[in-house]
C-alpha cells in the first residue's frame, strides 16, 4: 500500500496505480490537468480517502517547520496528511512534499525522477535590505504570491533555501 500523488496518477500506467491510496481532493486536480486520463483513473481502484483533521493539522505543522507550507497546495497538504495519518510510502516528484514527507518520516518515492534526496530548511529573504526570517506557521499558501513583505523596508519577502 502507498500514497499516490497526481503525477503518479498522471504518468504512471493505470496497472500501477490500481489499489494506491489518493485523496478526494486529487478528482478535481486530475479532471482540470486531464480529462481523458481522469477517466481512465476510475477503473484503477483506487481507494479515494478524505484525511483527518488531526492528520491535516500535523502536515501543515511539520510543512510550516521546514518552511515549506507557503508553496503546498490544499491538495498537495491532503496528500501529506493521508501518508502521515496512515505511515504508508508517498509516491510524488514534487521536491515539496518530499521535504515535508521525509520530514515526518514517510519513505519517498518518485514517479519520474529520482532526485530531490536532501532534507531543506526554508527561510525568508527580503530582497531589498536581504533581512533574513523564519518562515511564520501562519504563512499564507500561494505558488505565487509574495509570502510577506518585510517589515524592515517594505519590500517582498521570498523563499530561499536555508
Amino acid at each position: 500500500m502507498r500514497v499516490l500523488d497526481t503525477a503518479a496518477l498522471l504518468h504512471w500506467p493505470v496497472e500501477r496505480c490500481r489499489g494506491g491510496i489518493v485523496a478526494v481532493s486529487q478528482q478535481e486536480e486530475l479532471l482540470r490537468v486531464d480529462e481523458q486520463r481522469s477517466m481512465l483513473m476510475e477503473s484503477a481502484s483506487l481507494n479515494w480517502q478524505v484525511p483527518l483533521e488531526p492528520a491535516l493539522q500535523r502536515a501543515r505543522e511539520i510543512a510550516s517547520e521546514t518552511g515549506d507550507l507557503p508553496r503546498l497546495s490544499d491538495v498537495d497538504l491532503d496528500v501529506l496528511a493521508l501518508a502521515i495519518d496512515q505511515n504508508l510510502p508517498l509516491i510524488t516528484d514534487d521536491y515539496r512534499i518530499k521535504n515535508v514527507a521525509r520530514k515526518a518520516g514517510i519513505p519517498v518515492e518518485g514517479v519520474l525522477t529520482k532526485g530531490g534526496k536532501k532534507q531543506w530548511k526554508w527561510i525568508l529573504r527580503c530582497i531589498g535590505c536581504r533581512a533574513e526570517e523564519e518562515v511564520p506557521p501562519d504563512a499564507k499558501q500561494s505558488k505565487k504570491d509574495d509570502v510577506q513583505l518585510c517589515d524592515r523596508c517594505g519590500s517582498p519577502m521570498k523563499l530561499k533555501r536555508g
